[in-house]
C-alpha cells in the first residue's frame, strides 16, 4: 500500500501509516518520512513496538545521536528515559526521589536540547509502557506562531539572539544541580528566529530553556519571550496526544515545543524511551 500521511491539524502534525519501523525502512520510504517531517514538524506512528536497538537504528537515519547529561537517569547513553520505573529493580520510583524531581521539568513547554551549543534536529519518543489514565504529551508549532505574527513584528525579531540555559529552566521547578552537573551545561546562545534549510520557513526558538534576549535588559527580554510563548501555546493551538503502547512520535525541535502532562506516578507505571538527534548544521551566533 505504501506510506500514508494524514494531517492532524491545519498547520502541523501528521499521522504516518503503512510502514514497519522495526523491520527496517528502505531509502524510498525514509525519504517520504523525511519530507513529511520537514513539512509537518510532528509525525505520529501507531503500533511500532521497538527494542532499544531498533529505535537507535531508525534514529540514526536522521543524523548523529546525542548522549544524555549525567543528571538524567540514563546519563551518558543515547536514551533520555522518561519513566517512574527504576532501571535496576523494576519497581516504581518514589515521587520524592531526585530522578522524579528532575523529570518535573518536562511539564514546562520546551524544545529538547536548546540549552546545548549544538542544538538538536529532532527527538524520537517510543511508548514502551503507558498508564491507563494521564501522561499525555502536548505539542505546539513555533513555526505557526511565527507565521501568525504581522510582517513588521516578524522583522523586529529577525536579528535577536536568545540565551538558553538548563539551569534557568530547572530553577523554575525548584531543582538544583550539583556543581559538576551544572558545569556540563553552561549557557549558550542561539538565533531567536530559526530558518528551515529545506523549506525556508521560519520558526521561533523559545520555551522553558530560553532565559533572556542577549543585549536587552533581562526583564524586558523575558517579557518578550513570555509574550511569544503565550502566543504559541494558546489552547486552540495545542495538539494533545494520548499515548498507547507502541506509539512513536518524531518532533522537530527547531519548530515545535512540547510538554508532558501529569499522571499518578505512585500508582501507574510509565516507560518512554527518547532518542535525540543532533543538528551539527544549526546556525551559529
Amino acid at each position: 500500500m505504501g506510506i500514508t500521511i494524514e494531517p492532524l491539524t491545519e498547520s502541523f502534525a501528521a499521522r504516518i501509516g503503512g510502514v514497519d519501523l522495526a523491520g527496517g525502512v528502505d531509502d524510498t520510504d525514509f525519504a517520504a518520512i523525511r519530507r513529511a517531517f520537514e513539512e509537518h514538524g510532528i509525525l505520529i506512528f501507531h503500533d511500532q513496538p521497538l527494542t532499544d536497538e531498533e529505535q537507535i537504528a531508525f534514529s540514526e537515519r536522521f543524523g548523529p545521536l546525542e548522549r544524555t547529561i549525567s543528571a538524567s537517569p540514563t546519563g551518558g547513553t543515547p536514551f533520555a528515559r522518561q519513566s517512574n520505573i527504576d532501571i535496576q529493580s523494576g519497581g516504581i520510583i518514589d515521587k520524592q526521589d531526585r530522578r522524579m524531581e528532575y523529570q518535573r521539568g518536562n511539564y514546562l513547554w520546551h524544545a529538547d536540547s536548546t540549552f546545548k551549543e549544538t542544538p538538536s534536529l529532532c527527538s524520537i519518543l517510543s511508548a514502551r509502557e503507558v498508564p491507563p489514565v494521564g501522561g499525555a504529551t502536548e505539542f505546539v508549532s513555533t513555526r505557526a506562531a511565527h507565521e501568525g505574527l504581522p510582517p513588521e513584528r516578524q522583522a523586529e525579531l529577525d536579528d535577536l539572539v536568545v540565551e538558553h540555559d538548563l539551569l534557568h529552566s530547572r530553577r523554575e521547578i525548584g531543582f538544583h544541580f550539583t556543581a559538576e552537573e551544572a558545569a556540563q551545561t553552561p549557557p549558550v546562545r542561539h538565533p531567536l528566529v530559526q530558518i528551515n534549510p529545506v523549506t525556508g520557513r521560519k520558526s521561533l526558538m523559545i520555551g522553558a530553556h530560553a532565559s533572556h534576549i542577549v543585549g536587552w535588559p533581562v526583564e524586558t527580554g523575558r517579557a518578550l519571550l513570555t509574550e511569544l510563548l503565550d502566543r504559541a501555546t494558546q489552547p486552540e493551538a495545542v495538539y494533545r496526544h494520548e499515548w498507547r503502547t507502541g506509539d512513536l512520535i518524531i518532533w522537530d525541535n527547531r519548530s515545535a515545543l512540547h510538554r508532558a502532562t501529569p499522571y499518578d506516578t505512585s500508582k501507574h507505571r510509565r516507560l518512554m524511551q527518547r532518542t535525540t538527534i543532533s543538528n551539527p548544521n544549526a546556525p551559529r551566533v
